[in-house]
């Protein structure tokens, strides 16, 4: 899918509404009219309108007989409110996206790829996340900063975003900047803030007003246009965003304390017993009714920040020149200095895809019904990522279940439940596929490439005749020979078994990028 879209403009026949002082009447509907852009989102209204609108977190005060163009987001299935920036965030905000550290965490699926490349929801990779968040809140330049295994990841952005984001009188960009060696610095990369300030000699040639500061390995689907707005509005320094917690996950977070304006006054790193309750907070202030802010007395840090321009500079390169981490030095050092730091509620689903569990339940939890977790369906805000071109998937006598099917794939009579099975996956007959996460592969073998690999004694990619596998994950251009069972009968926990294919974490048998699992082999 490419993520070249329409941008909204008015023509002589616009799609208009007219709001008139006590009446309830919409009046003439007539048609919507795309120009060419790159780029979906955009809030257009008309000069007359200007002079009487007040856009101010979704809420608009209307003089008789006002007309409002509608945009494609009003229209839509989206249930997001008006935004008014200005100026628009393609032209006023830089998107920083983070490409994180080595994530040892989640090895083996890192062991030859970014912790952004790692493949999720069987057609797309985590960093498209991100990326397409910002697409669709009109954020259109983007960089990227990575260090480790970073070959794939620039690969995928290349090919999903680089040729398809800029244009005349348009000048959106992803570009990937690596951890580099300088004269003034010869260090790599030390954390989240030291990142962005050996780069800040490219992101203040910008004419911006803030810094979007994100995470590259996180699921969730968010407006970064009211984000930024809210930000904005309060006169903010810096505004991170906040996820309400209930007690039982809130000390595996670092926490955050406001006072009655939404201001930050106190941080916490995964407090535990009296610091915990300590940290409990009226979140009614930040916008949750009575219910919820009792089941939700706490607001953790997603590692979300907007930060005005002036701001940054100052702060990294005069305030807290030697910090590090913006989550546990820098942050926190602006509140100490008597900064403005506001909190931001995001009241949605997010996932911090940080541990191979938390991986496997994000994936797992996109066939849940009646509601996935996380959504891959939603029109008014997709998730892009790169054109393959691939044939759609062929099933075969197959009994599939409760679960996700990728591009391009060939099943043939086997039965998956509760699965998601990755691009250009081969499965054989009689083959089960259970509570699974099949990544599929990067290319097709052919007959004659099979043949061949029978004769050297090895295996072609994809799932043999009669084998079965339960609550796995199996990654890339694995090649699983026939009768093979990997159930995890035993309920081992933990096990590093790199030289046979394989590692065991939380119950989880991962098998790797690559591997060969031989016929027969039971794990």
């Amino acid at each position: 899918m490419a993520v070249s879209m329409g941008t909204l403009k008015p023509s002589p026949h616009s799609f208009i509404i007219e709001r008139i002082d006590n009446a309830d009447r919409a009046i003439s509907f007539q048609s919507l009219s795309f120009a060419s852009s790159h780029l979906s989102g955009d809030k257009l209204i008309s000069p007359a309108s200007l002079r009487s609108t007040r856009c101010s977190s979704g809420v608009s005060s209307y003089r008789s007989r006002t007309p409002v163009i509608v945009s494609p987001k009003a229209v839509s299935d989206s249930t997001n409110a008006q935004t008014c920036l200005d100026p628009d965030a393609s032209r006023s905000v830089l998107g920083i996206i983070l490409g994180g550290g080595a994530g040892t965490r989640l090895y083996p699926l890192t062991k030859k790829r970014a912790k952004p490349a790692v493949p999720l929801g069987a057609n797309y990779r985590l960093i498209d996340i991100s990326v397409s968040n910002c697409i669709n809140s009109t954020i259109s330049k983007i960089y990227v900063l990575t260090q480790f295994n970073s070959a794939s990841l620039n690969r995928h952005l290349s090919r999903a975003y680089t040729s398809n984001m800029g244009g005349y009188k348009n000048e959106g960009f992803v570009e990937v900047l690596a951890a580099q060696q300088s004269p003034e610095n010869p260090n790599w990369f030390q954390g989240t803030a030291d990142a962005v300030r050996q780069y800040l000699w490219l992101f203040e040639e910008h004419n911006v007003l803030e810094y979007l500061i994100l995470a590259g390995d996180h699921l969730y689907r968010m407006d970064y246009e009211k984000f930024i707005q809210a930000h904005r509005e309060s006169d903010a320094d810096i505004t991170v965003a906040a996820l309400p917690m209930d007690e039982k996950r809130a000390s595996a977070f670092g926490l955050m304390k406001i006072d009655e304006d939404g201001r930050i006054i106190e941080f916490a790193e995964k407090p535990k017993g009296e610091q915990l309750k300590a940290m409990q907070v009226d979140t009614t202030i930040l916008g949750l009714d009575d219910e919820k802010a009792r089941e939700k007395p706490y607001i953790a840090s997603m590692g979300i920040y907007v930060v005005s321009k002036d701001v940054m500079l100052n702060l990294l390169r005069e305030r807290f020149p030697a910090a590090n981490d913006f989550g546990s030095e820098v942050i926190p050092g602006a509140t100490s200095i008597g900064l403005r730091v506001k909190a931001y509620l995001f009241d949605d689903y997010w996932e911090d895809i940080g541990t191979i569990e938390a991986f496997y339940n994000a994936n797992l939890g996109i066939t849940k019904k009646p509601v996935p977790d996380f959504s891959f369906y939603d029109r008014s805000a997709p998730i892009y990522t790169q054109p393959r071109y691939l044939p759609p998937s062929k099933m075969l006598d197959a009994d599939i279940t409760d679960s996700v099917i990728g591009e391009g794939c060939v099943i043939k009579s086997c039965k998956i439940h509760h699965s998601v099975i990755g691009l250009r996956s081969c499965i054989s007959e009689e083959a089960i596929i259970e509570d699974t996460l099949l990544m599929g592969a990067d290319y097709y073998e052919t007959d004659a490439d099979r043949i061949l690999l029978y004769a050297k004694g090895s295996l072609p990619i994809g799932i043999g005749k009669n084998s079965h596998i339960k609550r796995a994950i199996i990654d890339k251009n694995a090649r699983i020979g026939d009768n093979v069972k990997i159930i995890n009968s035993d309920n081992v926990q933990e096990a590093a078994r790199e030289s046979d294919g394989y590692f065991i974490h939380s119950g989880i048998v991962t098998v790797i990028k690559d591997a060969l699992i031989p016929s027969g082999t039971i794990i």
